[in-house]
């Protein structure tokens, strides 16, 4: 006979509240309140008296909870002080004992949201919420911007995602990247040009970087270009459609005639994780940054440098917080922070760009 599983009345959501005062505990609940004055105090009077309510109100509250819990909290003999039963001590014990051990965890979760909810108030900070396809310099720049009262509120996702992201008004800025030189006809042009509008978005230039092929240290399958992503034996990590990053390998692969795509073994999120997936020996090669091969311990065989950018709507151009990262992305600062990466480049960081200047994928009629 299997074993019974035991499953609780009651899922626990946590709250909190808004105030002045300190707060009565790490987590405060109304119930263990009650139970832990009477289990203090012997009876319903004395407990109604040390939490400054009624006893009607401690009576019918205590018989609410056993009725929703299904279980006895309280011992109503008639004549004599209620008490907890062994199940209400049971109980109380179990949520002290639980407070104890996630004190240290719960302060401070209670701390950050204080400190967030304090730069509400504060006018001197600014907060810009960016969707962006993955890049090791971003966490980098939110770094620099959080010592100049500039909160990026950060959140990775495909490039094209995140372009969809800032047209639906989930994000004041989108990060996208593109084959540096793709021509008019080419994949990223087929898969961005619909999603940018000239006069509607402005590019603010961000950085150049280096996709290619990453290996295990000494390259024991001697790959040596993307005509190897086609041998069977081979296990290659690939990427969603939706990333910028698989759109420029289905440009790359189009480019060196390679009609059939490879068949991944696996799909990851990111660079990060694509190059763990080599690393490890999930897999035999992945597609994509040289920062992450390097950073990973792996061999690296360039193929495309590429332009990262920031795109924004044209009306917001003129927001301060914008402005601010702007400016920060064309100090000396951020120049050298791209520097100290393998494969980045400081190409235009902060300069606000033309779409039909960069990406010169449009005819005169169509941006309009």
């Amino acid at each position: 006979m299997p074993d019974a599983v035991l499953r609780l009345p009651q899922r626990v959501e946590l709250t909190y509240t808004l105030g002045t005062e300190r707060p009565l505990g790490a987590v405060h609940h109304p119930l263990f309140a009650l139970i832990d004055a009477l289990h203090r105090h012997g009876s319903i009077q004395s407990a109604a008296g040390a939490l400054g309510m009624s006893y009607r109100h401690v009576w019918g509250e205590l018989r609410r909870w056993e009725a929703q819990l299904g279980r006895s909290l309280v011992v109503w003999n008639k004549g004599q002080p209620a008490a907890l039963t062994p199940f209400g001590e049971k109980l109380l014990w179990a949520e002290r004992r639980a407070q104890a051990r996630l004190a240290p965890q719960i302060e401070a979760l209670r701390m950050e949201l204080e400190r967030a909810l304090a730069d509400a108030f504060d006018d001197r900070i600014d907060v810009l919420s960016i969707c962006a396809s993955h890049d090791h310099s971003l966490p980098l720049l939110r770094e620099l911007a959080l010592a100049e009262q500039l909160h990026l509120d950060l959140q990775f996702a495909g490039s094209l995602e995140a372009l969809r992201a800032l047209d639906a008004g989930r994000a004041q800025l989108a990060g996208f990247h593109v084959l540096d030189g793709a021509a008019r006809g080419s994949v990223s042009a087929r898969a961005y040009r619909a999603r940018l509008k000239p006069g509607r978005h402005k590019l603010i230039g961000y950085a150049q970087r280096v996709q290619g092929l990453m290996v295990a240290p000494g390259n024991p399958h001697e790959v040596r270009s993307l005509h190897d992503m086609v041998r069977r034996e081979l296990r290659w990590v690939g990427r969603a459609e939706s990333t910028g990053t698989q759109v420029l390998l289905n440009e790359l692969l189009e480019q060196a005639g390679l009609a059939s795509p490879p068949r991944f073994a696996l799909l990851e999120p990111s660079h990060v994780a694509a190059a763990q997936a080599v690393a490890s020996g999930a897999a035999d090669g992945a597609f994509g940054l040289q920062a992450a091969a390097f950073a990973s311990g792996l061999d690296f065989i360039a193929l495309a440098r590429e332009r990262y950018f920031l795109v924004t709507l044209k009306s917001t151009l003129e927001q301060r917080a914008i402005k601010r990262l702007v400016a920060l992305l064309g100090s000396p600062a951020w120049a050298r922070t791209l520097d100290a990466l393998p494969g980045y480049q400081a190409t235009e960081p902060g300069a606000v760009l033309a779409l039909t200047k960069v990406l010169p994928w449009w005819t005169y009629r169509g941006a309009r």
